[in-house]
């Protein structure tokens, strides 16, 4: 079942945007929340799936929650690709 939560976390293009801004370094939800013209919700919404997924981490300061990626979990999956490739 994780592997099926985790492609589908991939499936979604702002999911894999999500990805690729973490991919930098450790962000607040408003500063991921800043780079899409969706509402709020919305990208909260795609940081649980992401979470879900295991493809993020939480960390929470204050009233802040700051998010990052966790690189176990896409090595694995790069693994079980060239696992299929070869």
């Amino acid at each position: 079942m994780a592997l099926q939560d985790t492609l589908k976390a991939l499936s979604d293009p702002t999911r894999r945007e999500i990805l690729n801004l973490l991919k930098k370094g450790t962000l607040s939800a408003g500063e991921i929340s800043d780079a899409f013209p969706v509402s709020g919700a919305a990208i909260s919404r795609h940081l649980s799936v992401l979470k879900d997924a295991d493809l993020i981490r939480d960390k929470r300061d204050g009233k802040f929650i700051y998010y990052e990626l966790n690189a176990s979990v896409l090595e694995e999956i790069m693994l079980w690709i060239k696992d299929l490739k070869d």
